[in-house]
């Protein structure tokens, strides 16, 4: 399914993960939801630290020196320089002792001024209903009263910290509610885009030839099916989610430690983050790549390993009849065990991201607090410019997780969208038409068609008249089943034609050929469900007395109420019918061709594997079923198509002999030796 080496060298596809991301479509109003709420944590972080240096400078004993030891000390030098003053009268002396004591009166103390600002800001960012007015707060909601915003020792009033702290908690609260609705709104995307895609890609498999199942692998399939698209379920979940909030958290913050570096003149910090940043970035570039690559092998061992379960469960019979257990539990312990060393070798890559973004960001605090201290910042302004980097701590982790997450997703994407893309499906012209039944004959004219390199029919030509029975024997490879699956169009011809009433099948519709043709299969499948339900299977609207019906001129109603199967119709047939004898589940297989009643049948050695009181009970309903229908069988056992309107022998891929039996017969060749020697068998 195509190679991707050149995926290996770029850490992200940008192709793959536009599509992967177009998934979400469909879902766009619950993501809109999720991003708007992504921005509120944003927002809502803002505000909250915006709020921190405002708490932290009402506590902070630099705002408020003024109101105690150095407060005095400071006033007491004032006192004195005043009325020790030359030529100032003691009446101005007074005055300025006064200013000193009492500065309310006179100016502002800038100090205390600057809590007041905070205070009136705040007030007016939030348009809380009250107001400032010099140093007094006047509160118009929920009652009117009002209060001093300083205290005469200088600290901020309690009721300003108050209001602090409510705004604070109020954000923090919206913050949580808001990250919680963009988790679960993102989630919600992710699960049912990935529920989508798994989906489209069993609809897909559905569609596929049965040539494509001869090349690949069951196990491989359902492990694309199954372990490639719960990873990427995994990875778009949070994905999604980191990515309509930590980005914003990381801007928010990034943009508070910008405007706390330009208020109190100190860019430490932000020369360490333009230097930092790029330091972090680089590695895990360089990891990235290597978990792309690691975990793109993981999925393919672990495809591996559900092959060989699927082969061993399906071949159970076989295992336990050879007492293979012990075999098979080393062949899987192989697969097992690759598969394992593999997922721990991008594990240690994987989880080296965390660690390493730890040590940086911790070494990158440890540089600003060395150089904080040497330039003497305040509690004040490291509050302001610290607060908001250990809050960006959390979302630039989450944006670091997000990378390996992507690279996890991307590799399993990278093989979905291998899978997805490649289609051997069987192609239908726009102009197709529907064939509503047989009215003439079914032609087949100079047909050649290979497996591969190996030829498989050489020029076969023969005519199916309507309402007439075809049969063809030969020896195993001969094309037999092939010539029947031409017929039903599961492959095309590679050249001449099969037509339908003169009309082409490759000029029809799938759906249509599907309808009018039944297929009864030599090693008859039967599903883990009920016998009514798998002879109705391709009838979904198929009432309980045409099932029964059916199954009676099968042959299949007496076994099926006659107590061996204890509910009857409604008896679970087990994992392929493992319930029901050999020629149970055939009888149950014609049942459902009945039950469809097409007007053209296929019967690929539909005896072959019953015994002689069976046999005789199949084909006595195989008799009832193909009156008044066009038949092609598949005969292993000669005796059940001697009334052959026309037998085909085929040999080597051409048709070798073709006659009545009595003819064939008298020709004394390949068809008179077959038959004497299953004579002289019986």
């Amino acid at each position: 399914m195509g190679s991707h080496r050149k995926d290996e060298k770029a850490p992200i596809n940008s192709r793959q993960l536009l599509r992967l991301l177009g998934y979400a479509k469909p879902y766009w109003k619950c993501l809109t939801v999720g991003i708007v709420a992504g921005l509120l944590v944003g927002g809502s972080l803002f505000v909250s630290i915006s709020m921190i240096p405002r708490l932290v400078g009402v506590l902070d004993p630099d705002n408020r020196s003024s109101a105690v030891s150095s407060k005095a000390q400071d006033k007491a030098t004032q006192i004195v320089e005043a009325v020790s003053r030359d030529g100032v009268s003691k009446n101005e002396q007074v005055v300025l002792v006064d200013k000193i004591l009492h500065p309310e009166k006179y100016g502002s103390d800038p100090k205390l001024d600057r809590l007041i600002k905070q205070a009136q800001s705040t007030i007016e960012t939030f348009h809380l209903p009250c107001r400032i007015e010099g140093r007094i707060v006047y509160v118009d909601w929920p009652c009117k009263f009002s209060f001093e915003a300083v205290t005469p020792d200088g600290r901020m009033a309690w009721q300003i910290f108050i209001i602090y702290t409510s705004v604070f908690v109020a954000a923090w609260l919206i913050k949580a509610l808001a990250h919680y609705v963009n988790g679960y709104c993102t989630r919600r995307v992710g699960l049912k885009a990935v529920a989508d895609m798994r989906q489209q890609l069993f609809s897909h498999l559905l569609n596929q030839s049965l040539g494509f199942y001869g090349k690949n692998d069951v196990g491989h399939l359902i492990s694309r099916c199954t372990n490639d698209t719960s990873s990427m379920e995994n990875c778009i979940s949070h994905v999604v989610e980191d990515l309509t909030s930590a980005p914003v958290q990381v801007i928010t913050c990034a943009i508070a430690i910008i405007a706390a570096c330009h208020e109190y003149n100190s860019y430490t910090l932000a020369v360490i983050l333009i230097v930092g940043v790029p330091v972090m970035v680089l590695p895990l570039h360089f990891l990235a790549r290597r978990i792309k690559k690691f975990y793109r092998k993981s999925f393919a061992y672990i495809a591996d390993v559900f092959s060989r379960m699927h082969e061993a469960f399906s071949g159970i019979r076989v295992v336990i009849a050879t007492h293979s257990e012990k075999y098979e539990e080393k062949r899987f312990d192989s697969v097992n065990r690759r598969y394992l060393r593999q997922v721990l070798r991008a594990m240690r890559i994987d989880m080296l991201v965390a660690p390493l973004m730890e040590f940086m960001v911790v070494s990158a605090t440890l540089v600003f607090l060395i150089v904080s201290f040497s330039q003497g910042v305040t509690v004040t302004q490291l509050a302001a410019l610290l607060a908001p980097a250990f809050l960006a701590y959390k979302p630039v982790k989450s944006v670091s997780k997000v990378i390996t997450l992507i690279q996890r997703s991307m590799a399993a994407a990278d093989r979905y969208f291998a899978l997805l893309d490649y289609d051997s499906s069987l192609p239908e012209k726009p102009d197709a038409v529907t064939l509503k039944g047989i009215e003439k004959s079914i032609t087949i004219e100079d047909v050649h068609f290979n497996y591969g390199d190996r030829a498989v029919l050489n020029g076969v030509s023969f005519e199916i008249k309507r309402g007439s029975m075809v049969a063809v024997v030969g020896e195993t490879g001969s094309g037999k089943t092939t010539i029947a699956n031409l017929i039903a169009r599961f492959y095309d011809v590679k050249s001449g034609s099969i037509k339908i009433d003169g009309v082409d099948v490759r000029d029809m519709t799938i759906d249509s050929i599907r309808k009018n043709i039944g297929v009864v299969t030599q090693e008859p499948i039967l599903f883990n469900e009920s016998i009514a339900a798998n002879i109705a299977y391709g009838n979904g609207d198929a009432s309980m007395e045409d099932i029964i019906k059916a199954a009676k001129l099968a042959n299949a109603h007496e076994f099926i109420i006659s107590g061996r199967h204890s509910e009857g119709y409604d008896t679970i047939v087990g994992e392929k019918g493992f319930k029901l004898s050999g020629g149970e589940k055939q009888r149950v297989a014609i049942a459902r061709a009945i039950l469809r009643n097409p007007p053209i049948l296929i019967l690929d050695e539909a005896t072959s594997a019953l015994d002689t009181v069976t046999e005789r009970l199949v084909q006595e309903a195989l008799d009832h079923v193909m009156s008044n229908r066009t038949v092609f069988a598949i005969a292993h056992r000669l005796s059940t198509i001697r009334h052959a309107d026309m037998i085909l022998v085929m040999k080597d891929g051409i048709i070798a002999e073709h006659g009545t039996h009595e003819e064939l017969l008298a020709r004394n060749g390949i068809y008179s030796r077959l038959h004497a020697i299953q004579f002289q068998e019986q």
